[in-house]
């Protein structure tokens, strides 16, 4: 009998949760600082260069805060797998013991809970116990280089589209075409990144756009009501 395969959703969350949040900050938050400038009546070449700098600055903020994030989960994931394999090494029993009462919450039989924690430990103790007790799987694991990319290249390409527009757009409706194009790209990613999880699409769409919206008006009022660079 062939082997049955099956792609889940869950092999996809180490890199689709960074590169989502890193080209929804770089939509909103570059998006959002070239609508204040320009509501702040600065011109064109004044407004390029702070969205440039919002991109360079947010995509190396986005790798450093997710590798150091992503990081410090690494760690401690290796922690409690050097402590596993301490104690596999000095109390097997117990290892079994505890693995065994784990099957039986579960809901095997005492018997067969024995049965099978002996088995899972004779093939692979430490997996067995990263996964059943610690709740550690292969698909899940932290990955700090992978997130750091997958956030500052997202960040990049999200806050090229605001700026694209800015450098595009008429100047005298320049907020307005970045505020709409922004709307508009964060909708088309939440409604992207829901489907790719399987959820709902709709929900998605409005749940980013909706915080996109929020965040360009304030700073547009900011720009509006200081009539400066913010």
């Amino acid at each position: 009998m062939s082997p049955h395969h099956e792609r889940h959703r869950t092999d996809r969350i180490g890199w689709l949760r960074a590169a989502v949040l890193g080209a929804n900050d770089g939509i909103v938050s570059t998006g959002s600082l070239v609508v204040g400038v320009a509501a702040a009546s600065a011109d064109r070449s004044d407004i390029l260069i702070a969205g440039v700098a919002g991109l360079v600055a947010g995509a190396l903020s986005m790798a450093a805060g997710e590798y150091v994030s992503v990081s410090s989960q690494a760690d401690t994931e290796q922690a409690d797998l050097a402590r596993e394999r301490r104690e596999l090494a000095t109390l097997p029993a117990a290892e079994e013991d505890e693995l065994t009462g784990i099957y039986i919450d579960r809901g095997l039989d005492p018997a067969l809970a024995r049965t099978v924690a002996v088995q899972m430990m004779a093939k692979d103790a430490l997996k067995a116990h990263a996964r059943d007790e610690l709740g550690l799987l292969d698909a899940l694991a932290a990955r700090p280089l992978q997130a750091a990319v997958a956030s500052a290249a997202s960040f990049a390409i999200g806050a090229l589209l605001p700026i694209l527009t800015a450098w595009l757009s008429p100047l005298a409706t320049l907020s307005w075409f970045v505020a709409a194009t922004s709307l508009l790209c964060l909708a088309v990613l939440g409604a992207t990144a829901a489907r790719a999880g399987g959820a709902s699409i709709a929900r998605g769409a409005a749940r980013v756009t909706f915080w996109g919206a929020l965040a360009m008006a304030v700073t547009a009022l900011v720009g509006r009501l200081f009539g400066a660079v913010v």
